[in-house]
């Protein structure tokens, strides 16, 4: 446009209107610039806007300002200036359509000028330009509100639909961690049922195993009286089958321990004192490469638990802990009181409890075996080094005594067994059970009642064996009968799992049929603890002849006879 008006007219006015318009499109580009390099734009959102709206603004007061200046005398370059203003306007639309006011801006003070010079001319062909320049100006108007308008339901739709992403991204973070905690807790669940299941199979075994070996045990120990005197091959070889005879029946209390169907004998126990008490034992287990110090704190509550199997699962810890050290190291023997809140700590209900632990700075454990440490049969020690069923024998004494144990590791770095155990608050009045007859002992005629004819027989040789007169009946049923025949019996041994009736029925039913008769209740399984009646003894499986001599001899004598 500058070159037509200096080429045709002459007017070096379009010059200086020239350098005008490229004065404000600079400065315009200038502050694009600096937008663009503001790190805190988006905040200074409306400074920006308010800038870019007056840079808009100044463009068009020049475009529309000079189309009025250099207003030419040729209705030729007329219609050429409003031809530029007006493409220049729907530029503008095309450009500032997402903001209406940026847009109106420019085209309102580009135009204008237009509209006033036609209008001060004041003939009809100039009343009919002002009416079409409106019209377009109009026109591109309500086309750039309608686009502003669309353009601002589609920004608020992009800015819900990021926020609606966002808050599903949290959403779905928040069930993913939900579902790996509860993939946890179903693996836990899993691990507890199985570990229950196992438990449940292995404890019913045990009790199997607790028959076969009283049998074993009773029939070595009779053979052992018969022995001719002199033969030391057949004596040798015979004190080698006592001798696994009681190895079977320790790994057997080691199983029922791991299925928690021990018998086990609970009272106060101070921990310091017992651990102080087997100090020769665990030096003599651990020896010289390891060194033992206990960490106890003054006014330590005693624990409620069965002092001899606690003592077994201390000095289990205590070995795994040395062979955890190769070469050698420290095993920290440590306890302290713990309250417990509702909840708090998972498998314990509330209440006061003393935390054993067992510390070493050995080997460590990963976690895929620290996740199998308390299977039964599961040992990292080579083989006929270890059964496996230290730990399970020591998660089923917690378990079994109100409490629960815990195994954390680190590999490379050691390994803190924790055995939780309630305290006792006062002494708690122990079930009643067989102990040693201060009298001389006494014969009589016993009742032998056992479903098993292999722990029947066995038993009745031992009886006999010791001066008694033995009466066998394989049910409870058998047993009765022959009492209601007119049996004079002094004394009824009964065993408990029975089909029909069981040993505590068939001592129910005598307490009717014959008064003060006394009953001895031998079994294996621990659960009978909260069933057994005050008063009635109990002899546990498997035993040998000298536990069945004092258990006779006190219930013949009336000490813990009902």
């Amino acid at each position: 446009m500058t070159a037509i008006l200096l080429g045709t007219e002459g007017d070096r006015r379009a010059l200086g209107w020239f350098a005008a318009m490229v004065l404000v499109a600079g400065l315009r580009l200038l502050a694009t610039r600096a937008w663009r390099r503001d790190p805190a734009a988006r905040a200074n959102a409306r400074r920006w806007g308010r800038i870019g709206t007056a840079g808009a603004f100044a463009a068009g007061l020049v475009l529309g300002g000079g189309a009025a200046w250099l207003w030419p005398q040729s209705e030729t370059y007329q219609l050429f200036w409003v031809f530029l203003v007006g493409g220049m306007c729907a530029g503008a639309a095309g450009l500032h359509h997402a903001h209406l006011p940026t847009l109106l801006a420019f085209i309102l003070p580009a135009a204008l000028p237009l509209v006033a010079r036609y209008a001060l001319e004041g003939t009809e062909r100039s009343f009919g330009a002002v009416a079409m320049i409106l019209v377009f100006l109009a026109a591109v108007s309500i086309s750039a509100w309608r686009s502003s308008c669309d353009f601002a339901a589609n920004l608020r739709l992009r800015l819900d639909l990021a926020r609606q992403a966002r808050e599903l991204d949290a959403i779905n973070g928040r069930l993913r961690e939900e579902m790996g905690r509860r993939r946890a807790t179903e693996a836990s669940l899993r691990q507890a049922q199985k570990m229950e299941a196992v438990g449940q199979l292995t404890g019913g075994i045990a009790h199997d195993f607790n028959n076969l070996l009283t049998a074993v045990l009773g029939s070595l120990a009779m053979l052992r009286k018969r022995l001719p005197e002199g033969d030391a091959r057949a004596a040798r070889l015979l004190e080698n089958a006592l001798q696994g005879a009681q190895r079977g029946a320790a790994l057997t209390q080691r199983l029922l321990a791991f299925g928690r169907r021990q018998s086990l004998n609970p009272a106060a126990v101070d921990l310091p004192a017992l651990v102080r008490g087997m100090a020769e034992l665990l030096r003599g287990a651990l020896g010289g490469a390891v060194h033992l110090r206990s960490d106890f704190p003054p006014g330590l509550p005693p624990v409620f638990a069965d002092a001899n199997q606690l003592e077994l699962a201390v000095l289990n810890l205590a070995a795994n802990a040395r062979d955890a050290m190769p070469g050698g190291g420290e095993i920290v023997i440590s306890a302290a009181g713990r309250e417990v809140l509702a909840g708090e700590v998972s498998g314990l209900p509330a209440g006061a409890y003393v935390v054993l632990s067992v510390t070493d700075a050995g080997e460590g454990m990963d976690e895929a075996t620290l996740a199998q440490a308390m299977e039964p049969f599961f040992t990292t020690k080579g083989v006929g080094k270890g059964t496996g069923l230290g730990l399970p024998m020591v998660h089923g004494l917690a378990a079994q005594s109100g409490g629960r144990f815990l195994l954390r590791s680190t590999l490379g770095v050691g390994t803190v067994a924790e055995l939780w155990l309630p305290q006792a608050a006062a002494p708690a009045a122990q079930r009643a059970r067989v102990a040693a007859a201060p009298a001389p002992a006494r014969r009589g005629t016993l009742l032998l009642v056992d479903d098993d004819p292999l722990v029947l027989a066995s038993t009745a040789a031992m009886l006999e064996d010791l001066g008694h007169s033995v009466v066998e009946a394989a049910s409870a049923a058998e047993a009765l009968d022959r009492l209601r025949g007119g049996l004079a019996a002094d004394l009824v041994i009964t065993d408990y799992a029975m089909p029909g009736m069981t040993g505590l029925e068939l001592a129910e039913a005598l307490r009717r049929l014959r008064p003060g008769l006394p009953v001895l209740l031998a079994t294996g399984y621990a659960e009978l603890q909260g069933e057994v009646p005050h008063g009635l003894p109990r002899l546990d499986k498997p035993f040998e002849q000298a536990a069945l001599a004092r258990a006779t001899d006190a219930c013949l004598s009336g000490v813990g006879a009902s």
